[in-house]
């Protein structure tokens, strides 16, 4: 199948659903996804954001200006704390995070009237160890991009190609994934390595990782 073959059905796809919300990261695939959910629905699509301590304040930021270039709906749903099975960290802990977050972004969705939650998964997440898929699938939630074929080189071309700011962005993850399985989640932590992130960012660097051990050490991952 072309591209463009797996473009228009991923047109079709969400046609189908009539009205949809979508859980909105600010990266490259929920950018597309907005993008093509706007072009197809209108008005009958929104996007949601989970605001929580996980969440990078760049991300939030980049996630507020995409929206405001499509002209998309943008729905901010708070989560103050960072709930125990998720603080403690252990190796499914990206299961306990996606069911909390995505029930939450399903109670807004349907408080606004929809009913339909898509996510931006590409067939390429299907090769990762990704425990929180499991809890897209146990809430219902419909991944289109996935559906209709879609990589992730694919999804970069097509965001390119209509003209998405975040067609190149390096991939991200939560605050979370940078600590060891085990090794307990606080506030404290994740502003730390947000905060040295953002200063690496600084200098220039785009793909990175400040990995943290038990608050004294501090390991980067950089592209050589």
């Amino acid at each position: 199948m072309t591209l463009a073959e797996k473009r228009n059905l991923l047109g079709s796809i969400l046609r189908g659903y009539g009205r949809a919300a979508v859980a909105f990261s600010g990266g490259c695939d929920s950018s597309l996804l907005c993008a093509a959910a706007r072009d197809e629905l209108g008005d009958a699509a929104i996007a949601i954001t989970v605001v929580s301590p996980l969440l990078p304040a760049s991300e939030l930021e980049d996630a507020k200006a995409v929206a405001r270039s499509l002209g998309i709906e943008h729905l901010l749903v708070e989560e103050g704390g960072i709930d125990e099975a998720v603080a403690a960290n252990p190796p499914d802990r990206c299961y306990h995070c996606k069911k909390i977050e995505f029930a939450a972004l399903a109670r807004a969705a349907r408080s606004r009237g929809f009913a339909t939650l898509l996510d931006g998964s590409n067939l390429d997440d299907e090769g990762d160890y990704r425990p929180g898929m499991r809890a897209l699938a146990e809430l219902g939630v419909s991944s289109p991009l996935k559906e209709a074929g879609l990589r992730k080189a694919e999804i970069r071309e097509l965001a390119r190609l209509r003209g998405l700011a975040t067609w190149d962005k390096p991939a991200a993850a939560c605050l979370a994934s940078r600590f060891p399985y085990g090794e307990r989640l606080d506030a404290a932590g994740l502003s730390m390595v947000e905060a040295a992130e953002s200063f690496l960012r600084g200098l220039g660097l785009g793909q990175l990782r400040v990995r943290c051990h038990g608050g004294r050490l501090a390991r980067l991952e950089v592209p050589p």
